[in-house]
């Protein structure tokens, strides 16, 4: 029989060490949190990236809003105006994988998209997927009107549907994605106009230009000094996916959507309400995309500034980068000296007039 004054030896409790022990997951940030996270690094982002491109505050800004709203940029300008530089910036603020394709007249769609070979293994014999630069976050697609439309039209169903189709597979893009295509001026010698197609599928058409003296200056003081600033990672790919989902939830006011809905449709020569400008200046107008994107750039236009809803001044703020790649203009415009340009501002004040305030 057993002792029933013996002693009980206290029983240490047992705890799973503390380098095995699995942490809780983090919680999925409000709504509200991730707004605050974006105004919050705003002016950060503009410092880092003030860091190595000086100037060019509107290209930034046009850049970011399409990155906010995901979608496709295109850029364009002389040659070394640091547009590369820019992109790739960017992508390190962001934390984005980066991949650079330089189109030339001999590159072939399977040098972007990626191409099958036969690989030898203990199986044997089998055909493997090699992916190309297009599989990252961030692809530039650096003088994109250098290579003939064959090569461009490979990034049609990238930018459209993120995925890639090889030997009657689908192999999905990573997400985010992004294309940013450099093109030079049209007129430079050696260069293919884009397909209207693959044009409409950019979200915007930046134009960067010369800088003035100073920031040239400064320019040439910064990339001639023995000094490469440290650019700091501000985001992640995740965060971005998050901005795109509120950037879309920003309020906008049915009578603002209506307007940008005229804007685009003012700019179609031959219809009912087109003015007479377009009739005598332009051959080809803006689609359905155009409205959509002037709705969704107003939308990331409002939430950066801090503002609860887009505005008709969003929607006149991005019509020159929305439309510029959307209407093309006729021989008696290049006879008159009248730009694209030029047109979206008489479209501006055509339907700014013909709309009540």
């Amino acid at each position: 029989m057993e002792n029933e004054h013996a002693v009980q030896t206290p029983q240490m409790p047992t705890t799973q060490p503390a380098e095995t022990a699995t942490p809780p997951p983090l919680p999925e940030p409000t709504e509200q949190q991730i707004v605050e996270q974006l105004l919050a690094a705003r002016e950060k982002i503009y410092r880092e990236l003030s860091k190595v491109i000086v100037g060019q505050r509107e290209v930034i800004e046009q850049i970011l809003l399409a990155l906010l709203s995901g979608g496709h940029c295109l850029i364009t300008g002389a040659p070394g105006l640091a547009k590369t530089l820019l992109v790739k910036s960017i992508a390190q603020v962001f934390h984005l994988k980066f991949a650079r394709v330089q189109f030339t007249p001999d590159l072939m769609p399977a040098d972007i998209t990626g191409t099958e070979i036969l690989q030898s293994d203990a199986a044997g014999r089998q055909m493997q997927f090699v992916k190309g630069p297009i599989f990252a976050n961030m692809v530039l697609a650096d003088e994109i009107n250098r290579t003939p439309p064959k090569t461009q039209a490979a990034l049609l169903e990238a930018m459209q549907e993120h995925q890639v189709t090889a030997a009657g597979h689908r192999h999905a893009l990573p997400e985010p994605f992004f294309v940013l295509a450099t093109q030079n001026p049209i007129e430079m010698e050696g260069t293919y106009p884009l397909p209207e197609a693959q044009l409409d599928r950019f979200m915007f058409n930046v134009v960067i230009d010369y800088l003035p003296e100073s920031d040239e200056v400064a320019v040439i003081q910064q990339t001639t000094a023995n000094v490469k600033p440290a650019l700091e990672q501000l985001f992640y790919g995740a965060d971005v996916l998050r901005f795109h989902e509120v950037v879309r939830r920003v309020p906008i006011a049915e009578e603002v959507v209506r307007y940008a809905v005229r804007l685009a449709a003012a700019s179609r020569p031959k219809q009912a309400n087109s003015p007479a400008f377009v009739n005598d200046w332009v051959s080809w107008g803006a689609g359905t995309r155009a409205g959509q994107f002037l709705v969704l750039g107003a939308k990331a236009r409002a939430l950066l500034a801090g503002r609860a809803h887009a505005t008709r001044e969003d929607i006149e703020a991005l019509a020159a980068p929305v439309l510029r790649h959307r209407i093309l203009i006729n021989y008696r415009a290049e006879a008159d000296g009248v730009t694209v340009d030029k047109v979206i501002t008489k479209l501006i004040e055509h339907v700014r007039a013909a709309t009540p305030s």
